[in-house]
């Protein structure tokens, strides 16, 4: 079984009379990448940040690889590594000393520093950029280089807040590559972000939160399969839909069928695998069939199921 790379334990903030996240449990294992999801202002940023050992939490607990954030806050730092959603960057540095900067921080010892920062920017595909300024890079690229001096101390556990804002697809699609490169080399990966879609590509795991509670966690096929109300079989017909329509509602194992916008859909509730038979109910009764498929949900549709659309 993994062992929690991340782990927190009713972690609470609390603002006033806000309580920004209110006793939130997940917990992301060796190797996972976990998509953290919820609407602006659901506790995203704030969870991160007490992670990070940024932000105090008003009561519970967040360890990283077994280690008490709170109490050991050093110690845990060592093992992540923490992507702000804003983050700063010395537009005057070259992107060499930019990197040198950090890895001082990170009391990595200077004979060290050099051969180091080749690696990362090799990794991030930043080798082109060693003696451009911060100032030169596209919005892409001065991503990759918050993200490159992220990786500067091999953190174990990265902590990534909305790494792909604002980029263009060509941006994020590189950002993504890169995500998924660094799960290959064994990182444990935590990424909040809103762009569903693209998260269902690397993430294995997902955690919804809203209004600062966690709404579901786990597996993203099981989440995605548990939210499912039933098979949605898809249909497109040369002609006659609504004797169609007539016909399945009738038929054992088909429920709620409905014609919209030149397409049939019903909800197939029979045993699994025999879907078949709805196909050849219709092609017995002489429909002449087109198209024949199962309507998939994705992060988007998981989202809108199980969230109120509701702010913290």
């Amino acid at each position: 079984m993994n062992t929690p790379m991340l782990r927190t334990q009713n972690l609470t903030k609390v603002y006033g009379a806000l309580t920004a996240v209110d006793n939130l449990s997940i917990e992301v294992c060796s190797g996972d990448i976990m998509g953290f999801i919820g609407p602006n202002g659901a506790g995203k940023t704030t969870t991160i940040k007490m992670v990070a050992g940024l932000v105090e939490a008003t009561s519970g607990t967040a360890f990283v690889g077994g280690i008490d954030v709170a109490e050991c806050p050093e110690e845990a730092r060592q093992m992540l590594g923490y992507m702000p959603d804003f983050y700063g960057l010395y537009e005057e540095l070259r992107v060499w000393e930019y990197l040198d900067f950090f890895a001082a921080a990170y009391r990595i010892p200077r004979p060290k520093r050099s051969g180091l920062i080749c690696d990362v920017l090799e990794l991030t595909d930043l080798s082109g950029t060693h003696d451009s300024f911060v100032s030169e890079l596209s919005r892409g690229m001065q991503q990759r280089l918050c993200l490159a001096k992220t990786l500067l101390h091999d953190p174990q556990l990265l902590l990534l807040d909305e790494p792909a804002a604002g980029l263009d697809p060509r941006a994020r699609v590189e950002i993504k590559d890169l995500l998924k490169e660094l799960r290959k080399m064994g990182k444990t990966i935590l990424v909040s972000s809103h762009i569903l879609p693209e998260l269902a590509d690397f993430c294995n795991k997902i955690t919804i939160i809203e209004r600062g509670k966690m709404v579901v966690t786990g597996d993203v096929s099981a989440i995605v399969s548990q939210c499912r109300s039933g098979l949605v079989l898809k249909i497109r017909l040369v002609e006659r839909l609504q004797e169609a329509a007539s016909l399945l509602g009738n038929l054992e194992g088909c429920a709620s069928p409905a014609v919209d916008d030149g397409l049939l859909s019903v909800t197939y509730t029979g045993p699994p695998g025999k879907e078949y038979l709805v196909l050849d109910a219709l092609v017995g009764n002489n429909f002449k069939v087109l198209s024949f498929t199962e309507e998939t949900l994705d992060l988007e549709d998981v989202f809108m199921k199980v969230t109120e659309g509701g702010v913290g």
